[in-house]
């Protein structure tokens, strides 16, 4: 081939040459290449990346001139975003080669979850942003340190450790954590110190740190354990604070250490003998006592006794007569009171106590005031299904039972007689200091009606009024006063059928009757004008004649009548 035919091509190798520079240009566009410093001019370095192509790569984007210099015939890498541009220049870009460098390597970190050295170096909105070497990266806040930091000054621009905790290439986002590398630094570093501690250990700590809950004490450089609240002293504690302060060096038991976690919890009052041991003999049952009143809840109140020890009033135990009030308006925080000791267990740590029991029982009292049988006076304060409530002494009420409200009346009629707020008077029937009874009785407070029949026998005929006149029959009262009522039915009122009507009766007219039926217990008392009628007949027959001897019936007793009148 002449040297005419190599320096002009056939049409075909033209071909052939300008498909293998498209090639090139394809395979080196977006990449990084080598390329070597051909040139400086001013703040620029010139670059040939092959390809007989030159570009410009600004002197800044190869880093602090003092630090690492560059230099004709250097070797550097370069990212190439276009072969040529319209000055025939390739577009290239130091920073992008590093970028890019720099997500390959930080990818292989992020999928072995190695840790990467970085700069902090500017704040940003919620954290700061992280030069890894190339690529930048976002540290939140929240990741910066296991503590809140106030000042992030001492942390910026010094080379430092970070774990990756989010890569994303196609949006350009890198999360980066701080916090991550320092916890697991004390997580190697708290192993250590936990292997070389004991439950049962005494170990002097500082206050760190202070919660609703307890308080966190350092025992060791980046190891703590957690002094709960309950565990800070015997005696009751309400906030970690009114023991503590924040930096004071406390004493402390080890109490129990989790080899899976490495969590450590420490106590202060196992230092100290357990108020516990043998309370059950300082504090016998019946015995009585002074204490403090340290918590009021809804179903009692708390009295220490002595340091460490509390017992429990129960709400039913703090008054003889307040019932369903709140304990916050008997007893109230911080008062003095005498207490009797009601039960002891000292394996669940419980004391049962009373604050009624040291206070005289109103019950007995009342007993001793009001023996059976006398009389009281008081306010209807309730009235119910059952009876009534009658208010009587030191706000104790006594009750009525139905059917003690009326000798004559069943109790649902007597007790729509009363209303709240009627003052009444009552015999005491029972006091019960037991179970914190007292019965009443209104109607005892009259004398009982049977009584003034007591000597009156079956058959035996007594005068009564009538006090009211019904279809079925008519109501009377034996006696003059005070008499039991008694109800004489329609049969009854006469011996003539045709006399048996109620209506020839009138309230207040006196009228003989025999009883026929009486029984005391059930109150029971049945009369009959028919059966003194047939009484009186059959004696009349057997004084003045017979029905055999001739004489009527009218006659014998016309006789006897007139026998009557004239013994009167």
């Amino acid at each position: 081939m002449s040297e005419i035919d190599t320096f002009n091509p056939s049409r075909d190798e033209f071909a052939e040459m300008f498909e293998a520079s498209v090639v090139d240009r394809e395979t080196f566009e977006q990449t990084v290449v080598k390329g070597t410093i051909t040139a400086i001019e001013k703040d620029v370095a010139i670059v040939d990346v092959g390809l007989k192509t030159e570009g410009r790569v600004p002197l800044r984007e190869f880093g602090d001139p003092s630090k690492d210099p560059v230099a004709v015939g250097d070797q550097v890498d370069v990212f190439i975003d276009r072969i040529e541009n319209a000055h025939g220049e390739a577009v290239i870009s130091r920073d992008r080669a590093r970028r890019e460098e720099a997500w390959e390597r930080l990818e292989h970190n992020f999928e072995d979850d190695d840790r990467v050295e970085g700069v902090i170096f500017n704040r940003v909105k919620g954290g700061f942003t992280v030069d890894l070497g190339g690529a930048v990266a976002f540290l939140p806040g929240s990741q910066v340190d296991i503590r809140p930091v106030r000042d992030a000054g001492p942390l910026m621009n010094i080379p430092q450790p970070f774990k990756i905790l989010k890569m994303d290439k196609r949006r350009g986002n890198i999360v980066v954590s701080r916090r991550s590398v320092l916890e697991e630094d004390r997580a190697e570093h708290r192993q250590e110190v936990v292997r070389d501690l004991n439950e049962g250990d005494e170990r002097d700590g500082v206050v760190k740190n202070i919660t609703d809950y307890g308080a966190f004490v350092e025992l060791a450089p980046g190891v703590d354990g957690l002094l709960h609240v309950t565990d800070m002293s015997w005696s009751r504690v309400n906030h970690p604070s009114e023991v503590l302060n924040v930096n004071d060096t406390v004493s402390v038991k080890i109490i129990k250490i989790n080899p899976e976690t490495s969590r450590i919890s420490l106590g202060m009052k196992q230092l100290q003998p357990d108020p516990w041991d043998g309370v059950a003999a300082k504090y016998p049952i019946g015995g009585k006592f002074h204490g403090k009143v340290t918590n009021i809840t809804d179903y009692g109140a708390f009295v220490e006794l002595e340091d460490g020890i509390e017992g429990l009033v129960h709400v039913s135990e703090m008054s003889w007569v307040k019932k369903n009030v709140p304990p916050s308006s008997i007893v109230s925080s911080g008062q003095e009171v005498d207490v009797m000791v009601l039960e002891v267990d000292e394996q669940k740590r419980r004391v049962s106590l009373g604050l009624k029991q040291t206070l005289s029982n109103p019950w007995e009292s009342f007993a001793e005031k009001h023996p059976i049988g006398s009389i009281v006076e008081g306010e209807v304060k309730n009235i119910t299904e059952f009876g009534l409530f009658i208010g009587i002494d030191d706000d104790m009420d006594g009750m009525v039972h139905l059917s003690d409200l009326d000798w004559d009346r069943q109790g649902d009629d007597a007790i729509r007689d009363y209303q709240k707020g009627d003052m009444v008077k009552a015999k005491v029937l029972d006091v019960d200091p037991d179970k914190e009874r007292i019965s009443l009785g209104i109607k005892q407070v009259a004398n009982d009606p049977m009584d003034a029949i007591a000597e009156l026998n079956r058959g035996d005929d007594v005068t009564c009024t009538v006090t009211a006149v019904e279809n079925g029959g008519i109501e009377v009262r034996v006696g003059s006063d005070g008499g039991p009522k008694a109800f004489i039915r329609k049969s009854d009122l006469s011996r003539d059928r045709n006399e048996q009507r109620p209506e020839r009766f009138a309230v207040g007219d006196k009228i003989d009757a025999r009883v026929i039926a009486l029984d005391p217990q059930s109150r029971r008392l049945s009369l009959s004008i028919k059966a003194r009628e047939i009484a009186e007949e059959k004696e009349a027959v057997e004084q003045f004649g017979s029905a055999d001897s001739g004489a009527s019936l009218g006659d014998i007793l016309g006789a006897a009548l007139k026998d009557t009148e004239d013994a009167g």
